[in-house]
C-alpha cells in the first residue's frame, strides 16, 4: 500500500461517503446463519437475486443448516435458481452448511478467535477469502476489512494500493491503518459497494462523485 493511504486519508473517504449516502444498515439478514448464506450464494451475482434465492428457502421452511444439508442437490439448485450458478452454489452451500453443523453451529464457532476462524472458513469447499471475511464481519462481528472489486475499484483509483495487489496485503494494511473497529469495517464497506455501484462503476461518473476532488483517476 502507498505512503497516500494513511488515517487521514482513510477516515476523509469514509466520511464523505457517509454525508453522501447515510449509515448503509448492513448486512441484509434476520440471523447470522442467514447472513452466512448470503455470502455464500452473493459470489457473481446481483443481491437482488439472492434475496430471491433466500425466499424460496423461507417459503419452503429450508433456511435451516440442518434442512440444507440434508436436502437432495436437484431439490436445493432448483430453490437457489434465481442467484445463478445454481448447482455449483447448491453443492458448496450444501458442503458449507454439513461442515457448520459439524463445527458445532454458531455458538461453537463464535467462540473461535478470529484467525482460528478464518482458516476454518476457508478450509471449507468453495469459501474463499471474500466470502469467508463476509462472515467474519458481518455473522461474527470482527473487525476484518473486505476487500471486493469494488474496494479494489476505488482504492486504487485513489491512488491507495496498486489494483493488482494480493488481497491480503491490501486488508492487512487497512486494519493497521483503521484498526480493529468492526462497525467502522461494516458501515466503510458497505459505502463502497453503494458508491462503487451507483458512482465509480467500470465506466466511472466522475462529475457526480464525491471524492473527485482527491481522485487523480477523475476524469
Amino acid at each position: 500500500m502507498s505512503s497516500g493511504a494513511s488515517r487521514r486519508v482513510l477516515c476523509a473517504v469514509y466520511t464523505a461517503l457517509l454525508r453522501c449516502y447515510g449509515a448503509q444498515h448492513w448486512w441484509p439478514g434476520d440471523s447470522p446463519f442467514e447472513i452466512m448464506v448470503g455470502a455464500i450464494l452473493t459470489q457473481n451475482t446481483a443481491w437482488s437475486n439472492v434475496e430471491k434465492a433466500i425466499a424460496n428457502l423461507v417459503n419452503r421452511g429450508r433456511l435451516d443448516p440442518a434442512a440444507i444439508a440434508a436436502a437432495r442437490l436437484d431439490h436445493l439448485a432448483g430453490w437457489l435458481r434465481p442467484s445463478g450458478y445454481f448447482n455449483v452454489k447448491a453443492l458448496r452451500l450444501r458442503n458449507f452448511c454439513r461442515w457448520y453443523l459439524q463445527a458445532g453451529g454458531y455458538r461453537a464457532l463464535q467462540d473461535l478467535d478470529t484467525g482460528t476462524l478464518r482458516a476454518a472458513l476457508l478450509g471449507v469447499n468453495g469459501v474463499g477469502r471474500e466470502t469467508a471475511d463476509d462472515m467474519l464481519l458481518y455473522a461474527f462481528q470482527r473487525p476484518v476489512f473486505v476487500i471486493d472489486a469494488y474496494t479494489r475499484r476505488l482504492f486504487s483509483r485513489l491512488g491507495l494500493f496498486a489494483v493488482d495487489a494480493a488481497y491480503d496485503e491490501i486488508r492487512l494494511a487497512i486494519e493497521r491503518v483503521l484498526g480493529a473497529d468492526t462497525a467502522l469495517f461494516n458501515e466503510y464497506h458497505a459505502l463502497i459497494v453503494r458508491h462503487a455501484k451507483e458512482v465509480c462503476r467500470v465506466r466511472p461518473d466522475c462529475r457526480e462523485c464525491v471524492l473527485r476532488r482527491r481522485c487523480p483517476s477523475a476524469q
